[in-house]
């Protein structure tokens, strides 16, 4: 597997130099994310389950749901 070089800190991050925040990067067919204060442990995955995570966290329901 590819180890990311570039990770984003959310915009939501606090400012100051607090280790509080979400760090995302993309890999080839591949997303991380990792908690600052912890960075060696990341969740990996493919772009097609954090859409969903995405869109289930902006609509309150799960993607293909009837409104």
């Amino acid at each position: 597997m590819t180890i990311p070089a570039n990770w984003q800190k959310s915009s939501f991050s606090g400012g100051g130099e607090g280790n509080d925040c979400l760090e995302l990067a993309t890999t080839p067919g591949s997303v991380h994310l990792r908690e600052s204060d912890d960075p060696a442990i990341r969740l990996s995955t493919s772009p097609g389950p954090i859409a969903h995570l995405l869109h289930h966290i902006k609509t309150g329901f799960p993607e293909g749901t009837p409104v």
